[in-house]
């Protein structure tokens, strides 16, 4: 098992609902081969660098995991595919 750190951005207008169990299904994801998550700082609202898709804000969530590259590969392909994500980034520490 890898240590990661991923940093993703939610888009603002996604209800606090939607958005928890967007979080807690990426949760899933990432812990579906026997991974474990280290800890999830949500870091809240706050502005963007610059402006995507019309965006100027966005919900900023920083999860620490121990898990498998694979794990990594498919919580990148389903952050592609889902339209409530703005931008992600994976990190190998």
């Amino acid at each position: 098992m890898n240590k990661y750190e991923i940093m993703f951005i939610v888009k603002p207008d996604v209800e606090d609902d939607a958005r928890n169990k967007l979080i807690e299904s990426f949760k899933g994801v990432l812990t579906a081969n026997d991974g474990t998550i280290d800890s999830i700082d949500e870091w809240g609202l706050r502005d963007l660098a610059y402006e995507i898709e019309d965006y100027k804000k966005g919900y900023y969530v920083v999860v620490n995991a121990s898990c498998t590259p694979a794990d990594v590969a498919e919580f990148e392909r389903l952050s592609n595919i889902n339209t409530a994500m703005l931008r992600h980034l994976t990190l190998r520490k």
